[in-house]
Protein backbone atom coordinates (compact mmCIF):
# COMPACT_ATOMS: atom_id res chain seq x y z
CA UNK A 1 0.00 0.00 0.00
CA UNK A 2 1.44 3.19 -0.72
CA UNK A 3 2.14 6.24 1.20
CA UNK A 4 -1.13 7.81 0.15
CA UNK A 5 -3.53 5.47 0.03
CA UNK A 6 -2.35 4.81 4.44
CA UNK A 7 -3.21 8.75 4.57
CA UNK A 8 -6.50 8.77 3.03
CA UNK A 9 -7.80 6.15 5.33
CA UNK A 10 -9.98 7.44 8.36
CA UNK A 11 -8.85 6.50 11.76
CA UNK A 12 -5.24 5.08 10.46
CA UNK A 13 -3.71 7.69 13.20
CA UNK A 14 -5.80 7.04 16.17
CA UNK A 15 -5.18 3.35 15.54
CA UNK A 16 -1.58 3.79 15.54
CA UNK A 17 -1.46 6.44 18.49
CA UNK A 18 -3.97 3.61 20.38
CA UNK A 19 -1.67 0.49 19.16
CA UNK A 20 2.05 2.21 20.70
CA UNK A 21 -0.44 2.84 23.67
CA UNK A 22 -1.11 -0.72 24.64
CA UNK A 23 2.09 -1.70 23.62
CA UNK A 24 3.62 0.76 26.50
CA UNK A 25 1.46 -0.53 29.33
CA UNK A 26 2.55 -3.77 28.45
CA UNK A 27 5.95 -3.25 28.47
CA UNK A 28 5.55 -1.27 31.70
CA UNK A 29 3.46 -4.06 33.23
CA UNK A 30 6.43 -6.82 32.27
CA UNK A 31 9.42 -4.33 33.69
CA UNK A 32 7.62 -3.77 37.13
CA UNK A 33 6.15 -7.56 36.78
CA UNK A 34 9.35 -9.08 36.26
CA UNK A 35 12.40 -6.84 36.30
CA UNK A 36 12.12 -4.14 39.34
CA UNK A 37 9.61 -3.17 41.75
CA UNK A 38 8.75 -0.13 43.97
CA UNK A 39 8.98 -0.79 47.62
CA UNK A 40 8.49 1.57 50.80
CA UNK A 41 10.45 2.10 53.55
CA UNK A 42 8.48 1.57 56.54
CA UNK A 43 10.58 2.96 59.94
CA UNK A 44 14.01 4.10 61.44
CA UNK A 45 16.08 1.37 61.35
CA UNK A 46 17.99 2.88 57.95
CA UNK A 47 18.37 6.17 59.20
CA UNK A 48 20.02 8.78 58.34
CA UNK A 49 20.94 6.70 54.50
CA UNK A 50 16.90 5.90 54.65
CA UNK A 51 14.05 7.65 56.13
CA UNK A 52 10.04 6.51 56.82
CA UNK A 53 7.94 6.90 53.75
CA UNK A 54 10.85 6.65 51.23
CA UNK A 55 10.20 5.31 48.10
CA UNK A 56 12.95 3.15 46.16
CA UNK A 57 13.20 1.89 42.95
CA UNK A 58 14.52 -1.98 43.72
CA UNK A 59 15.86 -4.27 41.04
CA UNK A 60 14.54 -7.45 41.14
CA UNK A 61 16.50 -10.77 42.72
CA UNK A 62 16.11 -12.63 39.63
CA UNK A 63 18.88 -9.74 37.73
CA UNK A 64 20.45 -8.34 40.74
CA UNK A 65 23.30 -11.21 40.35
CA UNK A 66 25.57 -11.88 43.69
CA UNK A 67 25.04 -8.99 46.84
CA UNK A 68 28.12 -7.33 48.01
CA UNK A 69 28.87 -5.55 50.98
CA UNK A 70 27.20 -2.52 51.41
CA UNK A 71 24.38 -3.24 49.14
CA UNK A 72 20.72 -2.05 50.56
CA UNK A 73 18.56 -4.91 49.96
CA UNK A 74 14.94 -5.77 50.67
CA UNK A 75 14.08 -8.70 52.37
CA UNK A 76 11.29 -11.00 53.38
CA UNK A 77 11.49 -13.90 55.78
CA UNK A 78 8.31 -15.60 56.55
CA UNK A 79 9.43 -16.27 60.46
CA UNK A 80 10.47 -12.26 61.16
CA UNK A 81 8.36 -9.74 61.31
CA UNK A 82 5.52 -11.56 60.01
CA UNK A 83 6.92 -11.78 56.98
CA UNK A 84 6.75 -8.47 55.98
CA UNK A 85 9.31 -6.82 53.82
CA UNK A 86 12.64 -4.95 55.62
CA UNK A 87 14.95 -2.92 54.38
CA UNK A 88 18.74 -3.36 55.40
CA UNK A 89 22.40 -3.28 54.36
CA UNK A 90 24.46 -6.37 53.56
CA UNK A 91 27.43 -6.01 55.95
CA UNK A 92 28.52 -9.72 55.03
CA UNK A 93 28.29 -12.14 52.89
CA UNK A 94 28.72 -16.59 52.77
CA UNK A 95 31.71 -17.40 54.20
CA UNK A 96 32.69 -14.41 56.07
CA UNK A 97 32.90 -13.67 59.22
CA UNK A 98 30.70 -11.07 61.38
CA UNK A 99 32.43 -9.44 64.61
CA UNK A 100 31.27 -6.74 66.50
CA UNK A 101 33.11 -4.94 69.52
CA UNK A 102 29.74 -3.46 71.63
CA UNK A 103 32.17 -1.18 73.94
CA UNK A 104 33.77 0.32 70.91
CA UNK A 105 30.62 0.14 68.90
CA UNK A 106 32.73 -1.48 66.26
CA UNK A 107 31.77 -4.35 63.57
CA UNK A 108 34.54 -6.02 61.92
CA UNK A 109 34.42 -8.89 58.44
CA UNK A 110 37.10 -11.10 58.70
CA UNK A 111 39.08 -9.29 60.84
CA UNK A 112 38.97 -6.20 59.00
CA UNK A 113 37.24 -3.34 61.11
CA UNK A 114 34.67 -1.44 58.61
CA UNK A 115 34.52 1.81 57.41
CA UNK A 116 30.74 2.65 57.53
CA UNK A 117 29.97 6.60 57.03
CA UNK A 118 26.52 5.68 56.38
CA UNK A 119 25.28 4.67 60.27
CA UNK A 120 23.75 6.94 62.34
CA UNK A 121 25.49 6.25 65.51
CA UNK A 122 28.16 3.17 66.39
CA UNK A 123 26.67 -0.33 67.38
CA UNK A 124 26.16 -0.95 71.00
CA UNK A 125 22.94 -3.52 70.99
CA UNK A 126 23.69 -6.81 70.66
CA UNK A 127 20.26 -8.18 69.86
CA UNK A 128 21.49 -11.85 71.14
CA UNK A 129 23.45 -13.67 67.89
CA UNK A 130 26.78 -14.99 70.03
CA UNK A 131 29.85 -13.36 68.15
CA UNK A 132 31.74 -13.72 66.24
CA UNK A 133 29.50 -15.33 63.47
CA UNK A 134 30.20 -16.88 60.37
CA UNK A 135 27.28 -16.36 57.76
CA UNK A 136 26.36 -20.02 55.88
CA UNK A 137 27.21 -19.71 52.31
CA UNK A 138 24.31 -18.83 50.70
CA UNK A 139 23.36 -16.55 52.94
CA UNK A 140 23.93 -12.70 53.51
CA UNK A 141 23.87 -10.49 57.19
CA UNK A 142 22.08 -7.85 57.53
CA UNK A 143 22.32 -4.43 59.74
CA UNK A 144 20.01 -1.24 59.77
CA UNK A 145 22.51 1.94 59.50
CA UNK A 146 20.41 3.27 62.55
CA UNK A 147 22.53 0.41 64.38
CA UNK A 148 20.70 0.17 67.81
CA UNK A 149 17.04 1.56 66.27
CA UNK A 150 17.11 -1.79 63.93
CA UNK A 151 16.02 -5.46 64.27
CA UNK A 152 18.51 -7.49 62.15
CA UNK A 153 20.79 -10.29 61.78
CA UNK A 154 22.14 -9.47 65.27
CA UNK A 155 18.50 -10.88 66.39
CA UNK A 156 18.54 -14.78 66.18
CA UNK A 157 14.96 -14.47 64.91
CA UNK A 158 16.11 -13.03 61.31
CA UNK A 159 20.19 -14.53 61.82
CA UNK A 160 21.39 -14.43 58.13
CA UNK A 161 19.13 -14.32 55.64
CA UNK A 162 19.20 -16.42 52.87
CA UNK A 163 19.73 -14.85 49.38
CA UNK A 164 16.47 -16.38 48.46
CA UNK A 165 14.54 -14.68 50.76
CA UNK A 166 16.00 -11.49 49.69
CA UNK A 167 13.35 -9.30 47.22
CA UNK A 168 16.26 -7.51 45.31
CA UNK A 169 18.23 -4.36 45.62
CA UNK A 170 17.69 -1.06 45.98
CA UNK A 171 19.09 0.91 43.67
CA UNK A 172 17.15 4.64 43.13
CA UNK A 173 15.70 6.74 45.89
CA UNK A 174 12.34 7.44 44.14
CA UNK A 175 10.43 10.13 46.88
CA UNK A 176 11.72 11.30 49.87
CA UNK A 177 10.10 10.84 52.65
CA UNK A 178 9.77 13.31 55.43
CA UNK A 179 13.26 13.67 57.30
CA UNK A 180 13.01 12.78 61.06
CA UNK A 181 13.51 16.09 62.89
CA UNK A 182 12.88 18.07 59.99
CA UNK A 183 9.37 16.80 59.37
CA UNK A 184 9.95 17.77 55.59
CA UNK A 185 10.76 15.97 52.28
CA UNK A 186 14.59 16.31 51.15
CA UNK A 187 14.40 16.67 47.53
CA UNK A 188 18.30 16.62 47.40
CA UNK A 189 18.09 12.44 48.58
CA UNK A 190 16.66 12.07 45.37
CA UNK A 191 19.27 9.75 43.17
CA UNK A 192 21.15 6.35 43.43
CA UNK A 193 22.23 4.44 46.31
Amino acid sequence: MSEEAKKEQPGRGVYEWAQALVCSVLAAVVLFAFGVRVVGVSGGSMRNTLQNGDLLLVVNNLFCGGYERGDVVIAAKPAFENGEPIVKRVIATGGQTVDVDFDLGTVYVDGEELAEPYILEETHLPEGTAFPFTVPEGCVFLMGDNRNGSRDSRDPELGAVDTRCLIGRAVFLLLPGRTEGLNMREWNRIGTL
